[in-house]
């Protein structure tokens, strides 16, 4: 199987979550045969839930159309490196290979700060590519928020 990034279809979540006023992150799942099963940017702001990161949002639904719990075999492609939160549901759900884009030193649990998959608590570890399309999800985050400073 010839490798696809789906980080274009994440970006496109990312910019939509940025016209609805939220920080512009997307999140796509794939399943093994490279179909997408679940697509989100984040919706803090409009749902008010702290949770309802990119991320969050996509497993939850992968979870829900599937009718299970965890997401083995299956990729998540997210714009920016995922919090310590987002981090742990990824290691709880069993996602295979983690690609994301920008990495984020203020709030990353990745590569970042926590380190959420170096520890020995995390059950599962995935397979993690950063800088996948990094230079435009960083773009993207650095207009969205000088527009607002």
């Amino acid at each position: 199987m010839t490798f696809r990034s789906h980080m274009d279809i994440a970006m496109d979540e990312a910019r939509a979550a940025a016209a609805r006023g939220e920080v512009p992150v997307g999140a796509v799942l794939v399943a093994p045969d490279g179909k997408v099963i679940a697509r989100a940017g984040n919706r803090t702001r409009e749902l008010n839930d702290p949770t309802a990161h990119a991320e969050m949002l996509a497993i939850r639904e992968a979870c829900a159309r599937l009718g299970a719990e965890r997401l083995p075999d299956h990729d998540l492609y997210v714009t920016l490196e995922p919090c310590p939160m987002c981090a742990a549901a990824i290691g709880f759900a069993r996602i295979r290979r983690l690609y994301y884009g920008a990495s984020d030193p203020k709030s990353g649990g990745v590569g970042q700060g926590p380190r959420v998959f170096s520890h020995s608590q995390c059950h599962h570890v995935p397979e993690v590519y950063d800088g996948i399309g990094g230079e435009d999800a960083s773009a993207l985050l650095r207009e969205f928020f000088a527009a607002r400073r």
